[in-house]
């Protein structure tokens, strides 16, 4: 499934300190939420549903910093390549002429380690893709990479 010689584009290693603490948060407010049943009833074979939850999470937190490092970009010459996954990768091919929307977007955590979000979407919704874990200064030298070449590529059609 790997394209012969693409030279992928890691996203920051901060991101993964950005990812769980996402999942870190969630996962606390889902795993309460899930003891709800037994603090009310105190029927304790409800609170099985409490500790899988966070026993869930805390899978999911440990595959955290393997799943980041599976992200990755590739700028080609016709196309941009974007993947992700551990268990089910996903590989998106988006042609520069497609490109309708690039955006930058930042959270408050990541914020505060310095990376950003580029988004851009086609007019295919199916293609939208979302790196996450960029560092602010190469979001915005990608995003306007990706406007220059669009631009061109759009004129020819």
């Amino acid at each position: 499934m790997e394209p012969p010689g693409t030279d992928w584009q890691r996203v920051s290693p901060k991101y993964i300190a950005v990812d769980i603490a996402g999942y870190a948060v969630f996962g606390t407010i889902m795993t309460v939420a899930g003891f709800i049943p037994f603090w009310v009833s105190g029927w304790a074979p409800s609170a099985l549903l409490g500790i899988a939850l966070g026993v869930l999470f805390l899978v999911v937190i440990a595959l955290t910093p393997r799943r980041v490092r599976a992200i990755g970009y590739a700028l080609r010459e016709d196309d941009l390549l974007f993947r992700r996954g551990i268990l089910f990768q996903r590989i998106v091919a988006v042609p520069y002429g497609r490109m309708q929307l690039v955006d930058i977007t930042r959270g408050p955590i990541a914020r505060a380690v310095g990376l950003a979000e580029l988004k851009f979407v086609t007019a295919a919704a199916s293609t939208g893709v979302l790196i996450p874990g960029l560092p602010l200064a190469d979001a915005e030298r990608l995003r306007d990479h990706l406007v220059a070449v669009a631009e061109t590529r759009r004129a020819g059609l």
